[in-house]
């Protein structure tokens, strides 16, 4: 009335204290890890519920052959005196189809025999796994270090491959 301004805390584009919030300030795995842990708390997934989602995630490739591990320098080499931080060789065998692994703190690398393009999953829990592809020699590598429990899923042309779980 008199020409004075009120500000009623509110702004033309929004609520009241809201921010404007840059691409960089913003971290969405932050906030999603966080209403992962609220979730966690206020209503916890059943074990019960939990267990019936693991094994029908274990059933989605049953047509999958299963590589058996043939060779494991952890257990089949002799240690060498002196060496530390060696790489771990596995080999694993279904039927015509062998694969050489190395594993290291660094990641892996390997080969499919006989030698043929594939597609290949690092499989590592209930969350998908980390895309490979191998090329037409079967060689491939991936830099994501491995921890706990993993598996390796090929396939190569109609067939489908998955190894025996190790840990890292």
């Amino acid at each position: 009335m008199n020409g004075d301004s009120y500000d009623d805390g509110l702004h033309d584009d929004g609520l009241p204290g809201e921010e404007d919030w840059s691409d960089e300030e913003f971290d969405a795995g932050m906030l999603e890890e966080e209403l992962r842990q609220a979730a966690a708390v206020l209503d916890p997934v059943p074990a019960e519920l939990q267990q019936i989602a693991i094994d029908a995630y274990a059933l989605h490739d049953l047509d999958a052959r299963v590589a058996e591990l043939t060779f494991d320098s952890l257990v089949d080499a002799l240690p060498v005196r002196g060496v530390t931080d060696t790489p771990r060789m596995l080999t694993f065998r279904a039927g015509e189809v062998t694969v050489d692994v190395e594993v290291t703190a660094q990641g892996l690398m390997g080969q499919v025999l006989p030698p043929q393009p594939a597609r290949i999953e690092v499989l590592g829990g209930p969350r998908p796994g980390s895309p490979l592809t191998a090329d037409d020699l079967g060689r491939f590598t991936g830099d994501v270090p491995l921890s706990g429990p993993f598996a390796l899923r090929l396939r190569t042309g109609g067939d489908v491959v998955v190894t025996e779980w190790l840990r890292a």
